[in-house]
C-alpha cells in the first residue's frame, strides 16, 4: 500500500513538471515583448469582439444550460442558430445575460467613478441592483445587505458557494481593459473578485482575465491558455486542473471527447457547493473552465468550433462557450468573427442588456476609454492613432484555497415544514443547512416578510438571521459553520416570527469531516 501512495505521489509531481515544462517552452516560443504597438481602431476592434464573442458564446449555450449533468452534449444533438436568434433571447429570456450585466455593472462603476473605484462601489452597485442573482453571487448579495463586508462577503467561511463559477463568467472586463497587462487585471481581480468568491472561485476569474490580456497580442491559443496560468499559484487546485487539460490536450491532440472524459474522472467531485456536492450538477470553478481551456485548445482558432466544444462538455454550457467565445474574439477582432454569427448579434449591438443601460456598441466604448486610460497609468503612451503598451512579466497571486481539510461525508435529506423550532445531530467538522422560505398563499403572503430565526449550536445561540421572502435578497443557505471540532454536535433553527401564510423550510444538511468517507465495502473488506 505504501509503496502504491508512493508511485501516485511521483506521477503527480511528474504530470505537474511535465506541464511546467510545456509551459516554459510555449512561452520561450511566444516571449512576449517589452512592449506593443497597436493602432487604436485596432485595438478598439478587439475590445469589440470580446463583447461580441461573449455574448453570441452565451446564446448559442443557452439551451443547453444546466441539462446535460456529466455527460456532454452529443455530436447528433444539433443546437440552434438563427439569423434572429439573439434578439429572441434578449426579448423572451433576458436572465440568460447574466454572464454580460454582472460585467457590466462593474464597467460603469468604473465609467462613474475613475480606476481607483473603491470597493465599496463595486460591492454598494452589485448588492442592491435589481437584477436576480445565483449561487456565490447572491450569497454574497446578503452579506453586503447584512453587514458583511468585502473581502468576507466572498470568503469561503462566509460563503459557502465560493469555489464556484460566479466571478470566472464576470471577469472578462478586467482583462478587455488591461491589454497585454496581466499583473494589473489580476490587481482588478483582487479587489472585486472577492466580493463573492475566494479561492478556486477567484482564481478562474484571475484566469480568464489573464487570457484576455494575452489575447490582444497572440494568436497562438496555446500561447494564450499556458501563459495566462502562470498568474495561478502552481500549488492550487486550480492550477492542477488546468495543467491536466494541457498535458491531456497534448496526449490526445485531435480527440476532446478523450480529454473530456479525463476532467470528469479526476476532477468533478465537487467539495463546496451544497447543490453539487454527491450530486451530478456541477458549477465549480475549475471545473466549467477545464472545458473552457478544452474548447479553446481544440477549437484551434476557429470560431465555430471553440464555442461548440465549449458547449458540447455539459454543465454551465451557456457560460462556458461565453467565456471562450469572448477570448477568442478578443484574438480575432471584431471583424474577423465569421459573418454566420454577426448577422444575428447585429440586430442588438445599440440594445442595451437587460437590467442595465448598455449595449455591446456602449460597452466597447467604455471599455476602450478605460483601456486607454489603464495603458497610460502603466507606462504606455498614446500619439495620436498609435497605441505603445508597456507589457507585464505575468507574475502569480496569492495562494489561498478553500474548504481546506474539509470533505463532506453525508448529505442528510431532511424535507421537512416546520413552524417553531427544528434539530439536527450530526459529527463532524462541519455543516450546511439548506432551505427556503415559501408562501402558503401567494394572495395573503406579504411581499416583504423576513423569517427571523435564531441558531443555537451544542445549546448555544450563535447567530441570528433573516431569510427574506423577496427572492432577489434572498438567504441562499439557512445556516452554515466550518471548522468546528470534530465531534457530535446538535443544530438547532428557531423560527422567532412564524406566519400562517409562510412556510419555512429545511431540505437537507451536508456534514464534512477531517477526513474522507470510506465506503461500506472498504470498511467490510478492512474487517476480514
Amino acid at each position: 500500500m505504501m509503496i502504491k501512495k508512493i508511485l501516485n505521489i511521483k506521477k503527480q509531481y511528474f504530470v505537474i513538471a511535465l506541464v511546467i515544462t510545456l509551459l516554459t517552452s510555449v512561452s520561450c516560443k511566444n516571449s512576449p515583448k517589452e512592449s506593443y504597438t497597436i493602432q487604436s481602431d485596432a485595438l478598439k476592434d478587439k475590445i469589440a469582439g470580446g463583447w461580441a464573442g461573449k455574448t453570441i458564446g452565451v446564446t448559442y449555450g443557452g439551451p443547453t444550460e444546466f441539462r446535460f449533468l456529466g455527460t456532454m452534449v452529443q455530436d447528433y444533438q444539433p443546437i440552434p442558430w438563427n439569423d434572429h436568434y439573439v434578439k429572441w433571447w434578449y426579448d423572451n429570456s433576458p436572465g440568460l445575460y447574466d454572464d454580460l450585466y454582472m460585467n457590466l455593472s462593474f464597467v460603469e462603476v468604473y465609467d462613474k467613478f475613475g480606476l481607483d473605484a473603491p470597493v465599496d462601489s463595486f460591492a454598494t452597485a452589485f448588492a442592491y441592483a435589481k437584477y436576480p442573482l445565483w449561487h456565490a453571487n447572491q450569497a454574497a448579495r446578503y452579506n453586503i445587505l447584512n453587514g458583511i463586508k468585502p473581502p468576507l462577503s466572498g470568503n469561503w467561511l462566509n460563503n459557502p458557494h465560493a469555489d464556484d463559477i460566479d466571478f470566472q463568467i464576470e471577469a472578462d472586463f478586467a482583462g478587455l481593459m488591461s491589454p497585454g497587462m496581466p499583473n494589473s487585471s489580476s490587481e482588478i481581480c483582487d479587489k472585486i473578485g472577492h466580493i463573492m468568491n475566494s479561492g478556486d472561485g477567484w482564481y478562474g476569474g484571475v484566469y480568464v482575465a489573464a487570457m484576455y490580456t494575452q489575447a490582444f497580442f497572440s494568436n497562438d491559443v496555446e500561447f494564450i491558455v499556458t501563459e495566462g496560468l502562470k498568474a495561478i499559484p502552481e500549488k492550487t487546485t486550480f492550477f492542477n486542473c488546468i495543467s491536466d487539460v494541457i498535458a491531456w490536450h497534448r496526449k490526445y491532440p485531435d480527440e476532446w471527447k478523450k480529454t473530456w472524459f479525463e476532467i470528469e474522472k479526476k476532477w468533478t467531485q465537487d467539495v463546496g457547493c451544497p447543490e453539487g456536492v454527491f450530486k451530478p450538477f456541477n458549477i465549480d470553478a475549475k471545473v466549467n473552465c477545464a472545458y473552457v481551456v478544452m474548447g479553446l485548445l481544440y477549437g484551434h482558432g476557429d470560431f465555430n468550433l471553440t464555442i461548440d466544444i465549449a458547449s458540447r462538455g455539459g454543465q454551465d454550457s451557456d457560460c462556458n462557450p461565453s467565456t471562450a467565445g469572448g477570448i477568442l474574439g478578443t484574438m480575432l477582432g471584431y471583424k474577423k468573427i465569421p459573418e454566420f454569427w454577426k448577422k444575428s448579434l447585429e440586430e442588438v449591438n445599440n440594445v442595451a442588456f437587460a437590467f442595465t443601460d448598455i449595449s455591446i456598441n456602449n460597452a466597447t466604448n467604455m471599455g476602450f476609454d478605460h483601456a486607454i486610460k489603464m495603458i497610460e497609468r502603466n507606462g504606455g503612451k498614446v500619439t495620436g492613432n498609435e497605441i505603445t503598451i508597456k507589457t507585464q512579466k505575468i507574475a502569480p497571486v496569492k495562494y489561498e484555497q478553500s474548504f481546506e481539510g474539509h470533505y463532506p461525508v453525508e448529505t442528510r435529506l431532511i424535507e421537512s415544514n416546520f413552524k417553531d423550532t427544528i434539530s439536527i445531530d450530526f459529527e463532524g467538522i462541519g455543516i450546511v443547512v439548506t432551505g427556503n422560505v415559501v408562501p402558503t398563499d401567494r394572495n395573503s403572503a406579504e411581499r416583504n416578510y423576513i423569517a427571523k430565526a435564531e441558531i443555537y449550536l451544542d445549546n448555544v445561540m450563535v447567530e441570528s438571521i433573516s431569510m427574506p421572502l423577496d427572492n432577489t435578497i434572498r438567504k441562499n443557505e439557512i445556516y452554515w459553520k466550518y471548522k468546528l471540532p470534530l465531534k457530535k454536535h446538535t443544530l438547532m433553527i428557531k423560527w422567532l416570527n412564524p406566519d400562517k401564510n409562510i412556510t419555512l423550510r429545511v431540505n437537507e444538511a451536508l456534514i464534512y469531516s477531517d477526513k474522507p468517507a470510506v465506503s461500506t465495502i472498504k470498511r467490510a473488506e478492512g474487517n476480514k
